[in-house]
Parts: C-alpha cells; structure tokens; sequence
C-alpha cells in the first residue's frame, strides 16, 4: 500500500506506479469524508452534502481518472459534475466558487511534473487551495478508506462560462483596437487551444505551438521556464510577434517572452502587473507574495505605496492571506498569480490576458514594458536550480542547515538578515539574496538567488548547492 501525503499542492505519484485506480480511490475516499463531515457540520444532510466538481489535465487516461473520483465522491451522497472534457485548473477553481451548492473540488492534475505524473489536487467552497489542517485530516483517514462503493455522476461544461468570465476582466476593447500578435505556448497542457482561441476572439493574431494532443508532451516538462519555453523564446522573433504567453501543465501559472526573445520570468510578471492593477486599473490593497519573491516586487510596492505581504512556498500560504481580505494580487515565483476578485487561486489564463490588456492601455511591447519598470525599481537577475540528494544529505540538511547554518557573509556580501520559516533565506547587502529549501512536491533540494548580475546569482547558486551537498 503507497505511503500517500499531500505536499505543497496535493499528492502527485507516477501513473502505473503509486498513481493506480486504487491509491487514486483511496484518496478520493478520504477526501470525501472529510468534506461530508465538515458539510454536516455546517448543516447539511448526510445524504445530500453537496457538490463536488471534478475536473482533469490533459495526463494519460486523465479523464477516465477524473470520471473513478466522480464516482467514489458520488458513493457518499454528494452531486459530482465531472468536467466534459481537460480544463485548466482555475476553471475548476471558478466553478466551484461560482456553484452554491458546491462545497469543494476534485482536480486531477500534476501540474507542472513531468508527463509520466498524475495526482490530485484538493479546492475548497470558494475555490482556493485545501489548507494543511484539512489535508492532515484526509491523511488521517486514509487508512480507514478505499470503500468499493460508487455513484453515478454528471458531466457539465464548465469552460463556456469561465471563459465569459475572463473576457469581463479585461478591456476588450483596447485589447482589439491594440492589433497584438503573440504565441501561444500550452505546452501540451489544460491550457491548450483555451488560450488562443480566446485571444483570437479578442482581435489577436495568435500563432499556437506545442498544443497537439500529446500525453508525453513531446519530452517536454510542462513547467513556464527555461529550457522548455525554448520552443516559444525562437517563435516570437522569428514570426516578428510582440510577445509569447507559456502556461504550465494545468494553466494555473504563466511565463512570458518579449519580441527580442528574451524569457520574461514570473519574478517580472509579478512586478508589472501589480503596476498595471494600481495605477492603470485603479485598484488596491495588499500584495502577497511567497518568500521567494524577488527585491524587484518591495521595491514596486514601496513606490506605489502598498503593503507587501511575505508567505512560505505555496500558493496555499497565499490563499490563506487572501481569506483575510484586502488583498490585490497574490503571486509566487513559480509564475502561478491570483487575483481574489476573480478567484483564490491562480490563473495562468487571466494574467496572459491582463498582460495583453497593459500592452494593449500603455502602448508598449512586453520589451519596453520591461524596461519601463527597470527603470522605475531597478533590475535583478534571477536563477534557481533543482538539486537531487542522497537521503543521507536530505537528512542532514533538514537537521543542520535549515535550522542552524548562519554564515556572516555568502560570496563576499553581508547577511543583513535570516528567514527560516521555509528553508533558509538570507538576504545580502544591495538587495541579494539567497535561498535553499527542500521541495514540496519533489524529492530535491531548490537553491534560488537573485543579485544585480548573471554572474552573481550564479556564484550565489553555486555557494548554496556546495552547503547542500556537504
């Protein structure tokens, strides 16, 4: 029997290895008694709790997944709508907030992880991230589950609405009037021909690459940055476009190409679009972003008088805050942003948009957008790296590093100050910084720096990988 935990986002397994029918019902077996248990609290009856909605990526057999966790949820009394077809997972996220009666989620996905992946991810009544209390307690059933029992589900359209949706959130006229051309890059994910063709309808010449019908993704990892963006980085000068909008595998995160060619990391997305939402949209309140977020995003916040808010890894952390109200914009370095208006989660699909519609309001390419915020907060390069350990060095790094290692000063900069509540960060005089925490849903150790020179992150990197493997 798997050892089955939910990590940053959800449990995610290879498909034929932990990722079974059996593992995969377990799991749904236990999620759903916790959402029954916590709906009957609420006041709901025992034999109608709710909905559930279920949807699914574009992963090997995903929808006859999707449709076995329908089934099983459906066995304990909920009303399941199980997605007609793949649908990135803010669609999923949307429905259910947008659904009275629906009291949670059920999204079969594994993201950004390679093609050979597959899990499940858990959203509550108002679409955002299962927290670590309620995950903990689906843990704690899942000995006690893996009923035999199943009920019949329903399935529904749940793109035609969302896409609606997203058109309100923008000025299509602008973006009409703007005559945009970009690449599209889904990288064979949920996001794929949602995307183009909803830009197409926005009056933007669209070219789509990588959007085949393709489980194995061609090789590709599903993940909005170097080196599987490469494909989109030679399209977009190559046809002479103004920019190329990347999502991941499940369309929650975004990264972007300007017409030069030049990878525009989620770091930059962040930092312009909190711009864009203050000062050409005219909204505000606080930004919440994860302790990876780069110098760049306190810097824009300070000029435009926000609050920043700092979280752990996970956009969960970022839900939380957004729970508590008055936030604007919550975004985490892995390029997944969320604006809470919309929905409390991220939404790769909405931020390509929002992109378009500052290109589209300002009249600037995504390049002199770029420089124009260099210009106003400065610019820092940024770099991470994945570092696969033995089990001796993983040990070794949860007990000495992350809770003791404190040098006075990494590559001949100035530790300023220490943040250990998820991994170790230590921020460097002049705004660098440099970062080591083990991975939530993979089993490496990710080192990140940001400095004003390639060269310096890449010393910084280097520093941090020669600790980890000691």
């Amino acid at each position: 029997m798997a050892d089955i935990h939910f990590g940053t986002d959800g449990w995610r397994a290879i498909i034929g290895e932990d990722f079974t029918d059996d593992n995969l019902v377990r799991v749904v077996d236990a999620a759903a008694r916790v959402f029954k248990e916590d709906a009957v609290a609420a006041g709901r009856p025992a034999d109608a709790p709710g909905t559930l909605i279920v949807g699914h990526d574009c992963r090997q057999d995903a929808h006859a997944y999707a449709r076995l966790a329908a089934e099983v949820a459906a066995a304990h009394g909920f009303r399941t709508l199980l997605t007609q077809d793949y649908c990135p997972t803010p669609t999923l996220c949307w429905s259910v907030a947008q659904d009275a009666d629906a009291v949670g989620g059920i999204m079969l996905t594994s993201s950004h992880n390679p093609a050979e992946y597959l899990g499940v991810k858990l959203r509550m009544a108002d679409g955002g991230a299962a927290g670590k209390e309620f995950t903990d307690r689906v843990e704690a059933v899942l000995p006690d589950a893996a009923t035999a029992e199943r009920g019949a589900c329903e399935e529904a359209d749940l793109m035609t609405a969302y896409l609606d949706a997203l058109k309100r959130r923008v000025d299509v006229g602008a973006i009409r009037n703007a005559n945009l051309r970009v690449v599209v890059d889904p990288l064979y994910g949920a996001g794929r021909h949602y995307l183009a063709d909803l830009l197409r309808d926005l009056g933007v010449e669209v070219c789509e690459i990588n959007n085949a019908e393709d489980p194995t993704f061609d090789g590709l990892h599903p993940e909005p940055i170097p080196p599987w963006v490469d494909r989109c980085i030679a399209k977009v000068p190559e046809l002479g476009y103004d920019a190329g909008f990347i999502n991941d595998g499940d369309a929650d995160r975004i990264g972007a190409v300007d017409e030069h060619g030049n990878f525009v990391n989620p770091h930059r997305i962040i930092t312009l679009l909190v711009s864009h939402l203050a000062e050409d949209k005219g909204q505000h309140g606080r930004v919440v972003s994860t302790i990876t977020a780069s110098a760049m995003l306190a810097r824009q916040c300070k000029r435009l008088g926000l609050e920043l808010t700092s979280t752990p890894v996970g956009f969960k952390w970022i839900y939380a805050e957004m729970e508590k109200g008055d936030v604007m914009l919550g975004g985490e370095e892995s390029g997944g942003i969320g604006i809470p208006t919309h929905v409390m989660e991220r939404d790769g699909l909405l931020m390509a948009l929002l992109l378009a519609e500052t290109m589209a309001q300002r009249g600037m390419s995504l390049g002199q957008l770029v420089d124009d915020m260099f210009e106003k907060v400065g610019k820092l390069e940024f770099e991470r790296r994945g570092l696969s350990i033995t089990e001796a060095q993983m040990a070794g790094f949860r007990a000495n590093i992350v809770p003791g290692y404190a040098p006075d000063e990494v590559c001949g900069k100035k530790v300023v100050d220490v943040d250990r509540r998820d991994g170790v960060k230590f921020y460097l005089e002049g705004d660098a910084w440099v970062m080591m925490r083990p991975s939530g849903t993979e089993p490496l150790v990710r080192v990140y720096a940001e400095a004003e020179t390639v060269d310096e992150v890449r010393a910084l990197l280097d520093a941090a990988e020669a600790v980890v493997r000691a």
